[in-house]
Order: structure tokens, then C-alpha cells, then sequence
């Protein structure tokens, strides 16, 4: 836990760098990061983003954090069309595969125009934010890693976004609890070494 620790100390100081907001990725875009870590360190993550989000947005800089679970995101969207219970239900009656397709194709989770989390994202999202992913881990198999920053990507480049992921990101493949091999994605960057 000490390298997570000493590693995640150094995200406040990145991204008050004046150049953080402006930093360009591939294409003169705003920058996709990931900052990865061991699963086993997910309760410490989750209080340490809390922490910090709260931190730096009642500080007073010209940004502030948009913090978005992506789990959170999916269970408040399946309350709002009154499907939660109904996908107890179809998981006990038919099984955790075909409620993961079912509640995935319900969000649309591979079409970038009409993704339901993404779509959420953009029509909450302040100006001059910088945001925060979290809940990739709580929301496997539902969520791919990269295909939430693709569909991301696609409506959002004029702001910083930071992926948390429970796993390895080496600039170009995502591996999910250190085991599942997501799609690579070129177009993030590690966070902090």
C-alpha cells in the first residue's frame, strides 16, 4: 500500500499545475489519464478521492473536481426508469449473464451518441472541471474500461478526465484486477509514474 500511497500524494500537485488544464494529449485534445493501482488498495482509493475531491473544490482554484461513480451512475439510472427491481428479479430468474447483457444494452453502454452514462455525464458536468472516474471495479462486467473513455472521448475533449482503475495501465493496455485484459486505449496517459 505504500507505493499507492506515495503515488496518489502526487496527483494533488499535478493537477494544480496551471498547465494540467490545458495539458494536450494526442491530437491536441485534452489529456485522458489513468491512475491505476492494486485492487486490494480499492476501500483506500475510495476514501482518499473522496478526501481530495472535497479538498481542492472548497479551496478556491478557477476548477473544480467533478467526481462521477460510474456504479453510482448505473444503479441511479435503473432507479429513474424504475427498472432496479425488475433486474433483481431477471437476475434471479435468469442469471448474472444475462442481466449484465440485459442492463448493457439498456444504457447503451457501446453506442457513443446515446450511452446513458455518458449522456449523464455531459448534462451534469460544470464548466472548467476537471473529472473524476471511480466504480470501474464495482461495475464489471456491465462497463468496459475503454469503452467508457472512447464514448467519453467522443463528447468530451475540452476537460481534463481521470480514470481510477483497480488494476495495470502501462500507457496503452488496461488490465482489469490485474487479470481481465481489457481493449488496449492509446489515448490516456499514466497519471503519475
Amino acid at each position: 500500500m505504500l507505493e499507492t500511497e506515495e503515488r496518489f500524494d502526487r496527483i494533488e500537485p499535478k493537477i494544480k499545475e496551471p498547465s494540467f488544464m490545458k495539458n494536450m494529449g494526442l491530437g491536441n485534445e485534452v489529456g485522458y489519464y489513468v491512475f491505476d493501482y492494486p485492487p486490494t488498495d480499492e476501500i483506500y482509493i475510495r476514501d482518499r478521492v473522496e478526501k481530495l475531491v472535497e479538498r481542492i473544490n472548497n479551496a478556491g482554484y478557477d476548477f473544480t473536481i467533478t467526481h462521477y461513480d460510474l456504479y453510482d451512475i448505473i444503479i441511479n439510472i435503473l432507479k429513474e426508469k424504475g427498472y432496479l427491481e425488475s433486474c433483481i428479479h431477471f437476475e434471479k430468474k435468469s442469471g448474472f449473464g444475462r442481466i449484465t447483457k440485459s442492463v448493457s444494452d439498456m444504457l447503451r453502454v457501446s453506442d457513443s451518441t446515446e450511452n446513458l452514462i455518458i449522456k449523464h455525464i455531459r448534462e451534469t458536468l460544470p464548466p472548467k472541471s476537471i473529472i473524476f472516474l471511480t466504480g470501474v471495479g464495482k461495475c464489471y462486467p456491465i462497463l468496459r474500461s475503454h469503452n467508457v473513455l472512447n464514448n467519453l472521448h467522443q463528447i468530451i475533449d475540452d476537460v481534463p478526465v481521470v480514470l481510477f482503475y483497480p488494476g495495470k495501465f502501462n500507457g496503452q493496455t488496461l488490465v482489469l484486477f490485474g487479470d481481465i485484459k481489457d481493449d488496449n486505449y492509446y489515448r490516456a496517459f499514466p497519471l503519475v509514474d
